[in-house]
């Protein structure tokens, strides 16, 4: 089991900046069609300083974490990880360019089953080279013990 001592450890601050081949290839890899998201001209056309990023790509962006200490120091292991859930709350866009920074904190820890799954929910904050808050992200990992 995962000791919920761990609840609100933050997790190491880290910058991100999203390139255009990596949010073509993100938005062809989901079946996204909108020309906004693959064509610089058409997000321009569109009122956009840039190509958006699009919708979940943050998602993507928190796996770079540059380093996995926290899952150690909490006892995961990454072969009886699962996926639990994730959820997006935005407040403004991203671009291609951005340098997006990422601040997250292990918000909860429980089990279920009788101590058989451990549930880590991450929250996360984003927030671009201005300042400006981007997203709040939710993530729950659940650990088969």
């Amino acid at each position: 089991m995962i000791d919920p001592k761990h609840i609100g450890m933050k997790l190491p601050t880290y910058k991100a900046t999203p390139e255009i081949g990596q949010l073509r290839f993100f938005a062809k890899s989901i079946g996204e069609t909108n020309p906004i998201y693959l064509d610089e001209s058409a997000a321009r056309d569109a009122g956009h300083p840039g190509v958006p990023l699009p919708p979940t790509f943050l998602f993507s962006l928190e796996f770079q974490i540059p380093s996995n200490a926290w899952r150690e120091e909490m006892g995961i292991n990454p072969a009886r990880i699962l996926h639990g859930e994730e959820s997006f709350q935005y407040h403004c866009m991203a671009y291609a360019g951005d340098t997006l920074q990422f601040e997250t904190r292990v918000a909860d820890i429980y089990d279920k089953k009788g101590g058989a799954l451990s549930f880590v929910v991450r929250e996360t904050r984003v927030t671009n080279q201005r300042g400006e808050h981007v997203a709040d992200l939710r993530s729950v990992l659940v650990h088969r013990n």
